[in-house]
């Protein structure tokens, strides 16, 4: 009866232990779907249409997932929640418009830049009275919170003496200024032009030159993701060479 009952034993434990072999081969060949989040509305990069996501971004990431063999789950949200949303772990990357700066370096790793942009100074199409930095003193700045516009508005604050009303969307921070409530807001500067030139009447316009020279990069964790980084710039560099890129970019001009 006791060698029977041994036999028993190690039949069950190889058993048991086949089980989690096969287990282990089955999890292991599962493809690991990303999960990226992005802005909610920041047209042309990304906006909702016909109850989808589109734009720059979301044309190019799905591009890049395409020729790399990847899949992903789009996670729209607030600009200002992204980062932190990266930093517990919510979201694997984000490509939302955000510009690669010293300050997110701090906390993300950033992709090879994808696209050129730049901060401008937006104000109402009847506003004659502001038409460079030197018109900026005592104004109150609509800026939407975690950009970088916020942070150019934030470090002239005391040197213009203004006020900062803050947004969690473009939208917003541009009605506000429409509206007389706000004299400036600043945005990047292909968001504002690419809005302009869908409006008949436009109800804003840009005042000078471009404030600054920047680009948009893809984010994750600092120290993680290495893998999904890695992809995004190989990727990026496969549809720039076969002519997808451009086609992308024209399909918002």
């Amino acid at each position: 009866m006791k060698k029977i009952g041994m036999i028993l034993a190690l039949l069950l434990t190889f058993v048991a232990c086949s089980g989690k072999q096969d287990s282990t081969k089955q999890s292991s060949g599962e493809k690991k779907v990303y999960k990226i989040g992005t802005d909610v509305i920041f047209a042309p990069f990304e906006f909702e249409k016909d109850g989808k996501y589109v734009g720059i971004d979301i044309e190019i990431l799905d591009a890049i997932a395409k020729v790399e063999g990847f899949e992903y789950t789009l996670h729209p949200m607030n600009f200002n929640g992204l980062i932190p949303a990266i930093s517990s772990n919510q979201l694997d990357g984000a490509i939302a418009g955000m510009t690669i700066t010293d300050e997110r370096k701090e906390v993300l790793d950033f992709s090879e830049g994808y696209y050129e942009s730049g901060i401008s100074a937006v104000v109402s199409a009847k506003n004659d009275k502001i038409k460079s930095v030197e018109d900026f003193k005592g104004k109150t700045f609509a800026v939407k919170k975690g950009t970088t516009g916020s942070l150019y508005a934030e470090d002239h604050q005391k040197e213009f003496g203004s006020q900062i009303r803050y947004f969690d969307d473009s939208p917003s921070m541009f009605q506000e200024v429409a509206n007389g409530n706000a004299d400036i807001t600043f945005e990047d500067y292909p968001v504002i032009a690419y809005k302009l030139s869908l409006e008949k009447e436009p109800t804003l316009k840009i005042v000078g030159d471009k404030l600054s020279t920047a680009h948009f990069g893809f984010a994750v964790k600092k120290g993680q993701n290495q893998e999904l980084l890695q992809k995004f710039n190989s990727g990026l560099k496969k549809i720039k060479e076969s002519g997808e890129y451009d086609k992308i970019l024209n399909n918002y001009k």
